[in-house]
C-alpha cells in the first residue's frame, strides 16, 4: 500500500495521529516514574522495604529516561470481536481491544486504562507472529507499519502500511519485512521485534525453566533469538529473573559492543553483558601457551586431575588425638575419630570449603556431646569458643587445610611429582611434561598465568565453593568453547537455565564442539532440545551457494543452509599475486560508491599491508572495535558474530592456512565469507579453497 491513495492517506494521517498521542503519554510516563522516585522516598515502612521500593522505582524511571528514540509502534491487530472479547478477559494485563498496536513497549494512559500500545512480549501479541490464513488466531487484519530508516519516532516518518486480511484467507509475503532485514547494516546490531519470524518466536518465548540450544546457520537471526528470549524472560519473569540475574556471554569484546544497544532498545538496560574470560578474570593474563598445553588445560580430563590435587591435601590421618580444654578440664578426640570424621565428610563430597566446615562442626559435635552428658546443655557461647580453640583449628588446618586455587594449581603446574601424582591414570608422561610450566616460579603469588590457566584457576575456585550463578545466562558463540570453559558456564547457571546459541561449521577454536550432546553435556544440560534454524534472512542466495560447498569440508553434522535473499551479489577476482593490494583497493572503491557499511577481511599478518595500501590511496578505514564505521579492515580472527553489507575478502587461501595447525582454517574461511548481507567480493591470488 503506498500513501498516494486518498483512504490510504487518511489512515496513514489517523496513525500518525495516534502515534503523537502516544509520545506525548509515554513524556507523561517518564515524567510520573520519576515523581514516584521522589514520593516513594517518603513511605511508612521499614528501612528495608523502603530502600527495595526506592531502588525498583530508580531503577524503572531510570530505564524510561535511557529508552532510546525511535517509532513506538511498527505493528497493529484487528481482531474478530468475539476474539478481542476473548483477549479482553484472558489478558493478564488486561489487553484486548478491537485493534491492539504493537510496539517496544507499553503505552497507557492510567495503568487501569487500555493500553495505547501493547508490549511485543505480552501474550496477545503473539498472534502478531504466528496468525496465518489458516490460522488466524482470532485476527481479522494484520497491519505492519513501514518506517523511514533510522526514524528517531517522528510520527511524518511513518511512510506507509500494509494490511494482511488474514480472515478473509489472505496470505502473502510482507514487503516491509523484506525491507527491513534488507536494510544496509551501518552501526550496531539492530531489534528485530517488527521482523520475528515464527521458528524464532517459537524459541523466544521458551520457559523460563527450559534450556534452549540454537544450531543457526549464518544469518537465520540466531544472536538476534538470543537476546529477544533474554528481553522476553525479564519481562515474564521480572522478579524471578532480577534476583537471579541475567547474563550475556560473547565472544569478545568487539562483539559486545555490536550488540550491545539491542536490549536498551527493547527496554530493558539492566542485563550484564560480558565474556566468559572477564567472569574468570582473577589475575591478568601476562603468559601465553604452547598450542598442546592450551588444548590440555582446556581438556575436560584436566578437571578430574584438579580435583585430585585439591583433595590430596585432606589427610585424615596427619593429626594425632586432639585435645580441647573447657576450663580445668580436658575433652579428648581419639585420633581414629578424628580421621573417621575427615574419611565420612570427604565421601560425601561436599564443595571444598563446605568439607572444612563439616568437619569442623562434628569435631565440636563430639564435644559437645560429651560435655552435655557431664554438665548438661552447653550454651552457645562455650560452642562458639570450642570452634575458635587453638588446638580444634591446628588440627584442622593438618587434616583439611584451607586453600587458595591459586596454591592448588602452581605446584601442580611447577612441580612434575605433584603433577605424576594427580594425573597418573589421566594424562600420560608426555601429556604432563607437555602441561609443565618451562620454569616454575618460587611460589604462587610470583606466577605468571595464561588465559588457560585462568579457566583452570576457575574449576578450583568451584570445587572450593559454588559461585554465585544467574538465574539465566544467554551464550553466544557457544561453539567454540571447550570443555572446561562450558564447565566454568555451568557452574554460573547451575539452578538457572541457558539459552545456547552457535553454529558448529563456525568452530574455530582448536577444542571447539563437533557435537551439541557433548558441548551440552559439559553445560550441565545432556537433554536440553537442539534446534536448527536453517533459512537464512541474511546472507544472499549466491553467498550461502558458495558457503555450502564449503561447509561439506567441515566435516560437522550440519543441514544446508538456504536464504531468502535474492538481492545478493558474489564476484571473484583473481589477480597477479603483487597485485592483491591493488586489487583491494579498486574493490573498496567501487563497494563505497554504494549504499551501506563495508568490511574487508583478511587474515591477521597480511592486515596491517592493506590498511597501509588504504592509506596510500587516501580511503581511511577503522578497525573492528568500531561498530559505526562505514569501512573497516577486520582480521579474520575477530569477525565472528559482525556483518557487512559489503565485504571484500581477501585471500581464502590464505586465511585457510592461518590456522592449519588446528586444523581450523577452512571453519574461519566459512566465518569470514558469510559476514555479508547483500555482496561479497572474494579477491584471490592464490588457488580457491573451495
Amino acid at each position: 500500500m503506498t500513501s498516494t491513495e486518498p483512504v490510504l492517506q487518511r489512515a496513514l494521517d489517523r496513525e500518525r495521529a495516534h502515534h503523537d498521542h502516544c509520545r506525548s503519554v509515554l513524556a507523561e510516563m517518564v515524567e510520573g516514574a520519576q515523581e514516584h522516585v521522589v514520593t516513594g522516598e517518603d513511605v511508612s515502612a521499614s528501612g528495608a522495604d523502603a530502600e527495595a521500593l526506592g531502588y525498583r522505582l530508580r531503577s524503572r524511571a531510570k530505564e524510561m529516561r535511557e529508552l532510546p528514540p525511535g517509532p513506538l509502534f511498527f505493528g497493529r491487530l484487528d481482531f474478530t470481536e468475539t476474539e478481542a472479547e476473548a483477549e479482553t478477559e484472558g489478558d493478564r494485563d488486561g489487553e484486548g481491544g478491537r485493534a491492539l498496536h504493537i510496539g517496544r513497549l507499553r503505552i497507557t494512559e492510567h495503568p487501569a486504562a487500555p493500553p495505547l500500545v501493547v508490549d511485543w512480549r505480552a501474550p496477545v501479541s503473539r498472534a502478531f507472529y504466528q496468525a496465518t490464513a489458516g490460522d488466524p488466531r482470532g485476527v481479522a487484519v494484520r497491519r505492519r507499519f513501514g518506517w523511514a530508516p533510522g526514524s528517531r519516532g517522528e510520527s511524518a516518518d511513518l511512510t506507509g502500511m500494509e494490511d494482511e486480511h488474514l480472515g478473509r484467507g489472505e496470505s502473502r509475503a510482507s514487503a516491509i519485512v523484506a525491507r527491513e532485514i534488507e536494510r544496509p547494516r551501518v552501526g550496531p546490531m539492530r531489534d528485530i521485534a517488527a521482523t520475528i519470524q515464527p521458528e524464532q518466536d517459537d524459541l523466544v518465548r521458551a520457559g523460563l525453566g527450559d534450556t534452549v540450544c540454537v544450531q543457526g546457520a549464518p544469518g537465520t537471526g540466531k544472536t538476534a533469538v538470543g537476546l529477544h528470549r533474554a528481553a522476553y524472560l525479564l519481562y515474564t519473569h521480572p522478579q524471578r529473573i532480577r534476583r537471579g540475574g541475567l547474563l550475556v556471554l560473547g565472544p569478545n569484546p568487539t562483539f559486545l559492543s555490536y550488540i550491545a544497544e539491542v536490549l536498551p532498545a527493547l527496554g530493558e538496560s539492566g542485563v550484564r553483558q560480558s565474556t566468559l574470560a572477564e567472569e574468570i578474570a582473577r589475575h591478568p593474563v601476562t603468559r601465553t601457551d604452547d598450542a598442546p598445553a592450551a588444548a590440555l588445560k582446556h581438556d575436560a580430563r584436566t578437571a578430574e586431575v584438579l580435583r585430585r590435587a585439591l583433595y590430596a591435601r585432606v589427610a585424615p590421618d596427619a593429626a594425632g588425638d586432639l585435645t580441647v580444654p573447657d576450663g580445668s578440664y580436658r575433652w579428648r578426640v581419639p585420633a581414629e575419630t578424628l580421621a573417621r570424621v575427615v574419611a565420612d565428610v570427604r565421601d560425601e563430597q561436599p564443595p571444598y570449603t563446605v568439607g572444612r566446615d563439616r568437619v569442623r562442626a562434628r569435631i565440636v559435635g563430639y564435644v559437645q556431646e560429651r560435655a552435655e552428658r557431664r554438665a548438661g546443655p552447653r550454651p552457645h557461647a562455650w560452642v562458639r569458643g570450642v570452634e575458635r580453640s587453638r588446638p580444634v583449628g591446628a588440627a584442622l588446618d593438618a587434616v583439611w587445610p584451607r586453600v587458595r586455587p591459586e596454591e592448588v594449581l602452581a605446584p601442580l603446574l611447577g612441580d612434575p611429582s605433584v603433577l605424576a601424582r594427580a594425573a597418573d591414570g589421566v594424562l600420560d608422561a608426555d601429556e604432563q611434561k607437555a602441561l609443565l610450566w618451562a620454569r616454575a616460579p618460587r611460589s604462587w603469588k610470583s606466577a605468571r598465568w595464561s588465559a588457560a590457566d585462568l579457566v583452570l584457576l576457575d574449576e578450583v575456585a568451584g570445587l572450593l565453593e559454588h559461585p554465585e550463578g544467574y538465574g539465566h545466562v544467554v551464550v553466544d558463540e557457544a561453539q567454540d568453547l571447550s570443555p572446561m570453559e562450558c564447565r566454568a558456564i555451568a557452574r554460573r547457571s547451575a539452578f538457572g537455565s541457558l539459552t545456547v546459541l552457535g553454529d558448529l561449521a563456525q568452530g574455530t577454536t582448536p577444542w571447539a564442539a563437533r557435537s551439541w550432546r557433548t558441548a551440552l553435556a559439559h553445560l550441565g544440560r545432556p537433554d536440553a532440545a537442539v534446534t536448527p534454524l536453517t533459512t537464512g534472512f541474511r546472507v544472499p542466495k549466491e553467498v550461502v551457494g558458495l558457503t555450502n560447498r564449503l561447509l561439506a569440508r567441515l566435516g560437522v553434522d550440519v543441514p544446508p543452509a538456504r536464504s531468502l535473499r535474492g538481492d545478493g551479489e558474489l564476484t571473484l577476482r583473481a589477480c597477479a599475486p603483487g597485485a592483491v593490494p591493488e586489487t583491494v583497493v579498486d574493490a573498496v572503491r567501487h563497494a563505497l560508491a554504494r549504499q551501506g557499511s563495508v568490511g574487508v577481511v583478511a587474515a591477521d599478518p597480511d592486515v596491517p599491508r592493506l590498511r597501509a595500501a588504504l592509506d596510500a590511496a587516501g580511503i581511511p578505514a577503522a578497525g573492528p572495535e568500531t561498530p559505526g564505521a562505514r569501512l573497516a579492515v577486520v582480521p579474520a580472527s575477530v569477525v565472528k558474530g559482525l556483518e557487512y553489507d559489503h565485504v571484500v575478502a581477501v585471500e581464502p587461501a590464505a586465511i585457510a592456512a592461518a590456522e592449519a595447525p588446528e586444523g581450523r582454517g577452512l571453519h574461519r574461511l566459512y566465518v569470514v565469507l558469510t559476514r555479508a548481507v547483500s555482496r561479497l567480493d572474494v579477491i584471490h591470488a592464490r588457488a580457491l579453497p573451495f
